[in-house]
């Protein structure tokens, strides 16, 4: 998603005058400096293989190229070309939209026309000066984290991570106020499935972002997936209570269970130490296979002092999950439904995106989530020092 997201804002916008019908898109393409007779694609993201899959062919002519037809919804399209690499990502959509193509970088070409494309550069800029104030801060304060880590002087990597920390967020968030600021932008769809994942994921909030959307983006296909997930958040809801924050910061862990790698059901609550880690995890997770070695080494040094960790895996095959947990020496309590993103756990406690932990006292009540490396070594070294 992120991915996508980041791909979208790569490209600016111009404006375009011709006007087309109801229901009716044109795409008309500048070339220069590109080969008459190449194939242009315009292509579409299959829903099953996620991989692009062809819609429509042209080819360049007099340094030009134009795609014609109906449109019911807007939707994500991409144009390749022969003999270049990477794709030119646009919203389809009722109007006549341009493109520039930067025969150089492709990702540099220059999209616009309609509303949607134009919206994407609004972003855009305002998302750029974010993202220089996170590179001024980690150019400023590479040696000093650098000098902490070799000292292991967790104050001062504490407090770094803290000033970090708040610029992802304001990042992240132009998005979500984007989102609900812009409910006929059809890249208001996107931010608010990234919102699902988010730690700090708020029910209300994301019900009233959907509820303000524009009907038109509410029956695309990315809009009926909001829909279900919000529904699904409801009806977890109502398994642990009304209380759309039950598993935030200070609030009591629902409890759960579900079967080792040997067949054993073991329950949260039969699981519980002085401290207790829920760590959401896969072996198909590249992020979370990184951060193994960091939670054994955590593991090592605190579960004599009362550290008791539960991975719960959001992996689909048992041996792929029995052998990463082998492989990479998780010696702590293990359990899976084997579900993948369907589980009822990952449901319950919130998670659309792992690694993702739940750090929980001697009475399972939470108090910190998300933390990861250095920074949870730092909370339970405070706690069980």
């Amino acid at each position: 998603m992120k991915k996508l997201i980041l791909s979208l804002l790569a490209v600016a916008s111009i404006v375009a005058c011709n006007k087309v019908g109801n229901n009716e898109f044109k795409i008309e393409g500048k070339a220069n400096g590109l080969s008459d007779g190449r194939n242009v694609y315009l292509k579409m993201q299959d829903t099953l293989t996620n991989r692009l899959v062809d819609v429509d062919t042209v080819k360049i002519e007099n340094g030009k190229f134009k795609f014609e037809g109906k449109v019911l919804e807007p939707s994500l399209r991409f144009i390749t070309i022969d003999s270049t690499e990477n794709q030119i990502p646009l919203v389809l959509e009722e109007g006549n939209i341009t493109v520039e193509v930067n025969k150089d970088t492709i990702a540099k070409s220059i999209v616009g026309g309609t509303y949607s494309n134009d919206q994407i550069v609004a972003f855009s800029k305002a998302s750029e000066k974010v993202q220089k104030k996170i590179e001024n801060f980690k150019q400023a304060n590479r040696e000093k984290a650098q000098q902490a880590q070799v000292a292991k002087d967790t104050a001062t990597m504490n407090v770094l991570n803290k000033g970090y920390q708040a610029l992802q967020d304001e990042f992240v968030n132009l998005s979500y106020k984007h989102a609900e600021d812009n409910p006929k932008s059809y890249i208001s769809l996107f931010f608010i499935q990234q919102y699902f994942g988010d730690p700090k994921f708020d029910a209300t909030r994301a019900t009233k972002m959907y509820e303000n959307l524009d009907p038109t983006l509410k029956k695309t296909r990315e809009g009926k997936s909001i829909k279900k997930s919000l529904d699904e958040v409801k009806t977890a809801e109502n398994k642990v209570g009304s209380n759309p924050t039950a598993v935030e910061i200070g609030t009591a862990a629902p409890d759960f269970s579900a079967p080792s790698p040997e067949g054993k059901n073991i329950s949260l609550k039969s699981s519980l130490g002085k401290l207790t880690l829920i760590d959401f995890w896969a072996s198909w997770c590249g992020p979370c296979r990184k951060e193994n070695p960091n939670v054994v080494a955590l593991y090592k040094d605190f579960h004599a002092k009362g550290l008791n960790i539960i991975g719960v895996s959001l992996d689909e095959k048992a041996d792929k999950w029995k052998e990463a947990i082998a492989k990479d020496q998780l010696t702590w309590t293990h359990i899976s439904n084997l579900k993948g993103w369907e589980d009822p756990i990952a449901r319950m406690y919130h998670v659309d995106g792992i690694p993702a932990t739940f750090l929980l006292d001697e009475n399972g009540v939470v108090i910190a989530r998300d933390l990861r490396g250095s920074e949870l070594r730092a909370k339970v070294a405070s706690i069980l020092k």
